[in-house]
């Protein structure tokens, strides 16, 4: 893994990460990790609010230091017209822009899509929202919760007699910054491969979530069923749970496929089972989910974590342990493959983060430095980069525009 800022594929490019929280400021991230130049603008004073959110150390947020790795921080107060004169500077030498501010807001500040185009053509421009563009509720404001609920992901997941459950992390606008990630490179690529210009690249929060939850739907229009919860079970999958061991640990198991199912029964001592076609071949099966899942139940409980994953590995079972943050460090594979790697932070010292998730053969991600101080690279970028004078730059901060 690099940590060079100029090495990486994507070297040459760069990015203004205006952003704030989560999704938007995570397609940054992921561009920054194989060589962009991110530039992080934040408001002056405060910062991204993702700087305090979730769990901290001292005032420092810990998401925010790997959130914002690799990129350069600087301070820009957006709502003054010198600002903006400020922002459309960077904009101009730059080939991507990350923007999550409400439709009305970017109007108000003639940087609304249309205007910013019409300046600086070759730019791509990822909008992300609750809400996205074009309907009734684009101008609602719209986190992550609200996306987790109404995609349908929290209607399906819980125990079957329990409420809708949301999840206890980022996920929609994880999800969200996975499909902007992708939608930013396809734009580029229009850009530069074919010719085109900087389009718009339109992403809302609710979208992407339900992508990944589309049997729902696609159940609901062909069948007219509508899904409920089953906990850990998919019928579809049987067995497929995380089961309680001996030791009360827990052991999830998934068998898609009638080979695992199979192999399965032969773990828990069952082999006549695996002749059975009613117990392995895949439709047959989901009739009989409830009782391949006490039996799966009753042999993991009566076994410690260890006694029962021996003896499921041997057999090729699709089994693992759930494991807690500290286990999850600790996976010898994992750690073998350098999935966290440790950075020396000047304000928390050494830190565990993940590393890039993608590992390239010939051109590896890599990560420079964690989240720096607020406007910790106003000089550098503003004087530096943009070449504005040292009078207006104090001029500039001495205003609170920076």
């Amino acid at each position: 893994m690099t940590t060079s800022r100029t090495a990486g594929p994507l070297s040459g490019l760069r990015v203004v990460d205006a952003a704030t929280l989560a999704a938007g400021p995570l397609v940054a991230t992921a561009l920054g990790e194989f060589g962009a130049d991110v530039i992080k603008v934040e408001q002056p004073g405060t910062g991204d609010p993702l700087r305090t959110w979730g769990a901290r150390r001292g005032d420092i947020g810990l998401v925010w230091k790997s959130v914002s790795r690799n990129k350069r921080c600087v301070t820009l107060d957006l709502r003054r017209p010198e600002g903006r004169d400020v922002l459309h500077a960077l904009l101009a030498v730059s080939d991507v822009l990350v923007v999550n501010n409400r439709p009305s807001a970017l109007a108000r500040w003639g940087l609304e899509y249309e205007s910013v185009h019409a300046r600086h053509p070759r730019l791509v421009v990822l909008h992300v929202t609750g809400f996205g563009r074009g309907g009734p509720n684009s101008d609602r404001p719209g986190f992550g919760t609200l996306a987790e609920a109404m995609s349908g992901f929290a209607h399906v997941t819980g125990q079957a007699d329990g409420p809708p459950t949301l999840p206890p992390f980022m996920l929609a606008d994880g999800v969200a910054a996975l499909a902007a990630t992708n939608a930013v490179m396809t734009a580029l690529y229009h850009r530069d491969v074919h010719g085109g210009t900087g389009q718009l690249v339109d992403v809302s929060l609710i979208e992407p979530l339900a992508r990944l939850v589309e049997q729902a739907t696609l159940t609901y229009d062909q069948l007219g069923v509508v899904p409920g919860r089953s906990g850990n079970r998919v019928d579809a999958s049987a067995p497929r749970n995380a089961y309680r061991t001996a030791d009360d640990k827990w052991v999830a198991i998934s068998s898609a496929s009638s080979s695992i199912a199979a192999r399965v029964y032969r773990a828990i001592g069952r082999a006549d089972l695996a002749e059975r076609p009613d117990y392995v071949d895949p439709v047959p099966r989901q009739a009989r989910a409830a009782e391949i899942d006490d039996l799966v139940a009753a042999w993991i409980r009566a076994r410690t974590l260890d006694e029962a994953m021996k003896i499921l590995s041997d057999e090729e079972v699709a089994a693992a342990p759930v494991y807690d943050a500290q286990q999850l460090l600790a996976d010898e594979h994992l750690r073998a493959r350098g999935a966290f790697v440790v950075v020396d932070d000047p304000d928390l010292g050494p830190m565990t983060v993940q590393a890039p998730v993608a590992v390239l053969s010939e051109t590896p991600g890599g990560i420079a430095h964690l989240g720096r101080g607020l406007g910790a690279d106003n000089d550098a970028v503003y004087g530096e980069l943009l070449g504005i004078a040292a009078h207006r730059l104090a001029a500039l901060r001495a205003a609170g525009t920076i």
